[in-house]
């Protein structure tokens, strides 16, 4: 049994917020903590945690208690059961008036199979050689407590030789047990990567094989320790970073995230083979980092960026997205001496959102109307689970990627603005080319502002005026850039369309003059003269006129 004293240490030792966050999203409100209950269904958190108080209720369905009560709850888990996981998870060591803890023993199978792992690298030179040809260092070997482990008779005879009963490696998952009873060790002839909890408590262990095994990475299976749809690799490691920063770098395996530290990028963690699911949510939220996924540029990571960039802005993080280009991984680039170009690229991360509308819309041929409906109603039903400031945001991005007006997201327009606008009756496609030439290339802006105002701009002038400011990090301008549908123009291209479109504003302009009696009759026939005998004729000979505001 364990000693009731211990039990109370345990409970002051640790923190509610800490134990329920591992497990679910707390959000601050006022002095406590709300969520979503866990426990039952339900859109408007009812769930309230009082760190003052460490303890949980739900207002909703009755539900209370404290950390241990909420492990057993949400585990479904004994008290001792729920007792051992927790301190497991904290490094806490329980002590016990007689008998024996089977999270203990787990633990004491992990901790010493793990350091056998270590002492077998330096035996094997063939998996030493494997991991200097990938570009990790003794150093990191070190650091990451990188082992390997041979046939799976070594292990068995390990854990006899050290007296560890078999079923207790069993529930450790180091070993397993055949259709006949018999045991044989999970990992065998492998390169082992051990796996901690965020808190550093060994969980489990991960293997690279050296053979040709068609399974080329395995993990441990899932224990009462071992979750892997809630644990980072390297997480313990780089949390530090993380919290002073503000950044944690999302990569898809254990050799990117030890080339990521070895590099300097301590922020660096993985996924364990898995994708990054709801599960990971609560971790990723500690500190409130600004997330970067960084993922292989192939169609898989592509579409593994997309599903993680969806799953994150949704649930409200900020962060950008970095695939690694011409088949390369970090750890490639990083051990190439690439790391210049490494944190360049994470510097320059797409940010999600424009990620998503961009790698969304690649996915359809929006030149078939029936592809640009399935675009437009995934992109808008992506965009309507945003927050009502990040839709407003978007929207315009959005229009442009799918060439449509932002009416059709359900925007409200002042239909007085858009009649006597101008840019109505110019080809908007025109004024994006022009826009998108003048943001490539700079040097071309004052062969647009030395001829027309920015009011041609219409409903793109909040665009004009970001290009004019140099504001080359929004999100809009990053979405001009990368859409292929706008064209970037030479400068004999740019001055033909300045033409085109002077001639239509002249054209438009004369008719209002015409048609208006409000206008002095000699000023009138002053302004007629003008545009019809100087200007429209300049502008057909291919002189770009100045821009005049005639009424």
């Amino acid at each position: 049994m364990i000693e009731n004293n211990s039990i109370e240490i345990l409970k002051s030792t640790v923190d509610i917020i800490d134990v329920i966050g591992n497990y679910i999203e707390l959000k601050k409100a006022g002095a406590n903590f709300k969520a979503n209950c866990p426990f039952h269904g339900e859109k408007t958190p009812s769930f309230v945690v009082s760190p003052s108080k460490q303890i949980y209720h739900c207002f909703g369905c009755g539900v209370g208690g404290d950390a241990i009560k909420f492990v057993m709850e949400i585990e479904k888990l004994s008290y001792p059961e729920a007792i051992e996981k927790v301190a497991s998870t904290y490094n806490f060591t329980l002590q016990y008036t007689k008998g024996s803890s089977d999270y203990s023993e787990s633990k004491r199978v992990l901790e010493s199979v793990q350091k056998w792992y270590v002492k077998n690298l330096d035996l094997n030179k063939e998996a030493k050689e494997y991991l200097y040809n990938r570009g990790i260092t003794n150093s990191s070997i070190e650091k990451f407590e990188i082992g390997y482990v041979g046939k799976g008779q070594n292990v068995l005879n390990f854990l006899s030789s050290n007296l560890f009963p078999f079923p207790k490696a069993e529930e450790s998952g180091v070993i397993a047990k055949g259709e006949r009873g018999e045991f044989y060790a999970r990992l065998v002839e492998r390169v082992i990567f051990p796996i901690y909890s965020s808190n550093g408590s060994i969980v489990g262990f991960g293997g690279r094989t050296l053979g040709n095994h068609p399974a080329k990475y395995i993990n441990s299976p899932q224990t009462k320790l071992f979750n892997k749809s809630r644990l980072l690799y390297g997480y313990h490691k780089a949390k530090e970073s993380i919290y002073k920063n503000k950044k944690l770098i999302v990569c898809e395996g254990y050799l990117d995230v030890i080339s990521f530290h070895q590099a300097g990028f301590t922020e660096a963690v993985a996924t364990l083979g898995t994708a990054l699911t709801a599960e990971h949510l609560p971790l990723l939220r500690k500190g409130s980092p600004y997330i970067i996924l960084a993922y292989d540029g192939d169609k898989a990571g592509i579409g593994a960026g997309l599903k993680a960039s969806k799953m994150l802005t949704i649930s409200g993080f900020d962060g950008g997205i970095v695939l690694f280009p011409d088949g390369q991984d970090p750890a490639d680039m990083i051990s190439q001496g690439k790391s210049d170009i490494v944190a360049k690229l994470l510097r320059e991360a797409i940010p999600l959102i424009p990620f998503i509308l961009e790698a969304t819309t690649k996915k359809y041929d929006l030149y078939n109307p029936r592809d640009k409906e399935e675009a437009f109603k995934e992109i808008k039903g992506y965009l309507f689970s945003l927050s009502p400031i990040m839709q407003d945001f978007y929207i315009p991005m959005a229009s442009t990627y799918l060439g449509v007006s932002p009416i059709l997201f359900g925007k409200s327009v002042d239909i007085s603005k858009v009649q006597k606008s101008f840019s109505n009756n110019i080809d908007k496609i025109e004024l994006q080319n022009i826009l998108k030439t003048i943001l490539d290339k700079p040097a071309l802006a004052d062969n647009v502002l030395n001829v027309i105002d920015k009011s041609f701009f219409g409903d793109y002038q909040n665009i004009f005026d970001l290009i004019i400011k140099k504001e080359y990090k929004d999100p809009i301008l990053m979405g001009l850039i990368i859409d292929e549908n706008i064209k970037i123009m030479d400068e004999m291209g740019l001055n033909k369309s300045l033409l085109w479109i002077l001639q239509r504003y002249y054209s438009k302009v004369l008719k209002d003059i015409a048609s208006n009696n409000m206008i002095d009759f000699n000023k009138k026939s002053f302004l007629i003269r003008k545009i019809r005998n100087d200007i429209i004729p300049r502008l057909k000979r291919g002189e770009l006129v100045t821009f005049e505001k005639l009424i």
